[in-house]
């Protein structure tokens, strides 16, 4: 995809989560890897509203060299970049069930959205939950870096998701698969639930991959 394509790529698809409620306001960023670089979402800017010449380029180092300033939470991106060769997009929202879970006492850090649906685990694999910290705060980074690439996905604590993805359209399928399934989570509340097993999930990666 050239570079011109990438940046109507972001604006079509981030236009169509904020119009779908996945993000309000100037919320979320989406990122994706050029071969010289990336895109991302600038600061302050709202998904539903992005003009694609405005777009913020950084070089392969992280340097910004063209578009707006890139969202303060470029760090979030490149560490997912740098630990997962497969990562092509990224996609950060705040979306409400999503975000709802990782307010919660007593999520499991290493798998924090169950495997309640085969889609959950076939888009998205299981997801980690991430210490909270402030917007902005390069710790983030570090966080996602300490994971080693094992996740594709994680929950930042009181924040929301963030979803890796090999190229930009499977990293927004993901991230409402993501949203989806937390919806489903939260609506079901304390209810007795039937998780996939273990074997349903091993079928699943055997079948579809990892």
């Amino acid at each position: 995809m050239n570079e011109t394509k990438a940046r109507d790529e972001i604006a079509r698809l981030s236009r169509s989560l904020y119009e779908r409620g996945y993000s309000v306001g100037s919320a979320g960023n989406i990122s994706l890897r050029l071969e010289d670089g990336y895109l991302i979402t600038p600061t302050n800017s709202c998904l539903g509203f992005l003009d694609p010449a405005r777009i913020s380029k950084l070089d392969a180092q992280g340097r910004h060299v063209a578009g707006d300033r890139p969202s303060k939470e470029v760090f979030l991106h490149t560490a997912f970049y740098e630990t997962r060769s497969v990562a092509g997009a990224v996609v950060h929202l705040h979306s409400t069930y999503a975000t709802a879970i990782s307010c919660m006492q007593g999520v499991e850090p290493e798998d924090c959205i169950k495997p309640l649906t085969p889609y959950v685990v076939m888009r998205v694999g299981k997801v980690a939950l991430v210490p909270y910290f402030r917007p902005g705060d390069e710790r983030g980074g570090t966080l996602i870096r300490a994971l080693n690439g094992r996740y594709a996905a994680v929950l930042l604590a009181n924040h929301g998701p963030v979803v890796s993805g090999k190229d930009i359209l499977s990293t927004v399928y993901a991230a409402e698969e993501l949203e989806e399934t937390a919806k489903l989570l939260v609506t079901l509340g304390d209810r007795p639930v039937n998780y996939l097993s273990d074997e349903n999930v091993t079928e699943l990666h055997r079948i579809f991959g990892e």
